[in-house]
C-alpha cells in the first residue's frame, strides 16, 4: 500500500479543495477544506518554508478563516525540501477560531514519499489550538512530538513508515483526558520505527488516557509481539475497537490473541493486511461471532536465501 490518493473525507465531512485563485466554491453543508500547493524547485534552500504555499494559505484564511471548522493540509511545496508550515498554522490560530479538526500531511506518494516528508514537532499545533478535537498527522523526516496537555482532543492519528520511540513516548507522556481514539502507525526500523512493546507499557497497562475506547497500533513490523502483549493487556477490556492492521501479523500473533483474554466485547477487530494462514483467519472470525473481524488483504511472505520476509503496508 502507498498513499495513492488524497483524502476524500475527513472528520466526517467531504473534503473540498481550495482553488489556486479566485473565490471559494459554494458548498452545501459542513466540509473539510483542503489547502495545498505542490511545486519542485531544485534551488530550494533545504528546510525552508515554501513562499508559494505561505501565500496560498494566507489568501485562504483571509477568505474563510472565521468559518473554517475542519482543515486538510496537503503539499507545502515539495515536502522533502520544504518544512511543514507548522509555525504558520500556529500563527494563524487567532484567525481560525472555529477550527476543530486538522489533518497535516495529506500527500500522495507521487508528491513525496512519506519517509522524506519534513514535518517537525506537531505538538505545537495542540498548544496553538486548545479547542482542537481531531488531529491527524503524517510524516517521516524530523517527525517529532513533545509532551503536551490538551483538554479537548478526542482523536489523534499519527501516520508514518517508521515512528521513533521518542515520538511514542512523548505521546504517552501527554495529558489528554478527553482522548477516545488513538492510532499510531509504528512502521519499521528501516525507517526509524524503533518503538518496542516495552515503550508502550503505560498504554497497554491502561494507565494513560482514561476515556480511550479505540486503539490502533498499525503498520507495525512487531505485530506478533503486540498481539502477544494485548492478549493480557489491562487496556483491552475497555476498548470497543482494536486495530492491528497494515502490519506483519502472522499465525503466532493470532494464536496469542485467541488464547488470551476474551475479545467478545469488541465491536471491531481490524487485522487487515496480514500474514495469516487461511485456516487461522477463519478461526479468528469463528471465535468472535459478534465482532466485526476484518481479515481482508492477506499477504504472502517473500522467501529469499532460506529466509522469510514480511512487510508492513507503508514504509518508505
Amino acid at each position: 500500500m502507498a498513499f495513492g490518493s488524497h483524502a476524500r473525507h475527513f472528520a466526517g465531512r467531504p473534503v473540498v479543495d481550495v482553488p489556486a485563485d479566485g473565490p471559494l466554491p459554494t458548498v452545501d453543508g459542513p466540509v473539510s477544506w483542503r489547502i495545498a500547493h505542490w511545486h519542485f524547485d531544485e534551488e530550494t534552500t533545504e528546510n525552508a518554508l515554501s513562499e508559494e504555499f505561505r501565500d496560498a494559505f494566507d489568501r485562504f484564511v483571509a477568505q474563510a478563516g472565521p468559518s473554517v471548522e475542519s482543515l486538510v493540509v496537503g503539499s507545502w511545496g515539495y515536502a522533502a525540501f520544504h518544512r511543514a508550515p507548522i509555525a504558520q498554522l500556529c500563527a494563524a490560530a487567532p484567525r481560525l477560531p472555529a477550527l476543530r479538526a486538522l489533518f497535516l500531511g495529506d500527500i500522495t506518494v507521487e508528491e513525496c514519499e512519506v519517509s522524506w516528508m519534513r514535518v517537525g514537532d506537531v505538538s505545537a499545533l495542540l498548544t496553538a489550538y486548545p479547542r482542537l478535537e481531531v488531529l491527524r498527522v503524517r510524516g517521516g523526516e524530523a517527525f517529532a512530538f513533545s509532551p503536551v496537555r490538551h483538554a479537548r482532543l478526542r482523536e489523534l492519528v499519527v501516520e508514518s513508515g517508521g515512528l521513533p520511540r521518542e515520538f511514542v513516548g512523548a505521546v504517552l507522556d501527554s495529558d489528554l483526558p478527553a482522548l477516545t481514539d488513538l492510532e499510531l502507525w509504528l512502521g519499521t526500523s528501516d525507517y526509524g520505527g524503533d518503538a518496542q512493546v516495552t515503550d508502550l507499557a503505560p498504554l497497554l497497562a491502561g494507565e494513560r488516557f482514561p476515556q480511550l475506547c479505540r486503539l490502533g497500533l498499525c503498520n507495525s513490523e512487531i505485530a506478533d509481539d503486540l498481539a502477544r502483549a494485548l492478549a493480557s493487556a489491562p487496556v483491552v477490556p475497555r476498548l470497543r475497537r482494536l486495530d492491528l492492521s497494515m502490519g506483519t501479523l502472522g499465525d503466532e500473533g493470532a494464536a496469542a490473541l485467541l488464547a488470551g483474554q476474551p475479545l467478545t466485547h469488541l465491536a471491531e477487530l481490524d487485522l487487515s493486511h496480514h500474514y495469516l494462514a487461511e485456516e487461522t483467519a477463519a478461526s479468528l472470525v469463528a471465535a468472535l461471532p459478534g465482532v466485526r473481524v476484518d481479515v481482508s488483504d492477506p499477504q504472502e511472505p517473500d522467501e529469499y536465501d532460506g529466509e522469510s520476509y514480511r512487510y508492513t503496508a507503508v514504509s518508505e
